[in-house]
């Protein structure tokens, strides 16, 4: 993306408005900026069909409101020289989220943090140079976190960045009344998940 377009989400007093519903065009320029983030306005504008005035009013819009968090690299963080990662699951002491993601999210090579439903409570993902250093993280970093009270960790053996969804360009789009969907981030091809017991009721994920 052109410079002008690399700002901060949110209004100008820094508060983030209430969205406003997305229309096929909309949706047309979240898909092309996903699938190539250093688009320029001109490309964007000639992909769907509106003036290059219409789409930088869009594409500020998108940011001003939320939508558009930024504008980032996909990596390889194997050849990045990060060749071990893994998905991590983490049991945590009740209502402790905001504390336990405070110190995830100081952690070298935490990428993606969630809280989540179901048999564990947060779900982190985390890119280390090798398996060494990510046995450290896990049993000295994480498992020293008073709140965390088990992990598990899942190896990731491959990944790949998905493209976002296949869908029509807005002309079409907005011919049929219909708006296309938004694609995924990364995910696994296959993992092995390890767990273990330890002392004091923690489990110490043997990692």
């Amino acid at each position: 993306m052109a410079t002008e377009q690399m700002a901060d989400g949110g209004d100008r007093t820094g508060q983030i408005p209430p969205p406003r519903p997305l229309d096929a065009i909309d949706r047309d320029i979240l898909r092309m900026l996903q699938t190539d983030g250093r688009a320029s306005i001109r490309s964007v504008a000639d992909q769907v069909h509106v003036s290059r005035a219409n789409a930088y009013a869009r594409i500020n819009r998108l940011i001003d409101d939320g939508v558009i968090r930024g504008f980032s690299a996909r990596v390889n963080h194997e050849r990045a020289g990060q060749g071990a990662s893994a998905y991590i699951t983490l049991k945590i002491v009740q209502n402790s989220w905001r504390t336990v993601r405070e110190q995830l999210q100081a952690l070298p090579g935490a990428a993606h943090i969630a809280l989540v439903s179901g048999d564990f409570d947060v779900l982190l993902l985390v890119h280390t140079p090798d398996n060494r250093t990510l046995r450290e993280l896990v049993l000295t970093r994480l498992q020293s976190i008073p709140e965390v009270l088990s992990t598990r960790t899942l190896l990731v053996f491959e990944e790949t960045d998905l493209d976002p969804g296949p869908g029509p360009i807005s002309g079409s789009a907005a011919a049929s009344g219909q708006g296309a969907t938004s694609g995924s981030g990364p995910t696994p091809g296959s993992a092995a998940a390890t767990s273990g017991s330890g002392p004091a009721g923690r489990d110490a994920d043997p990692l």
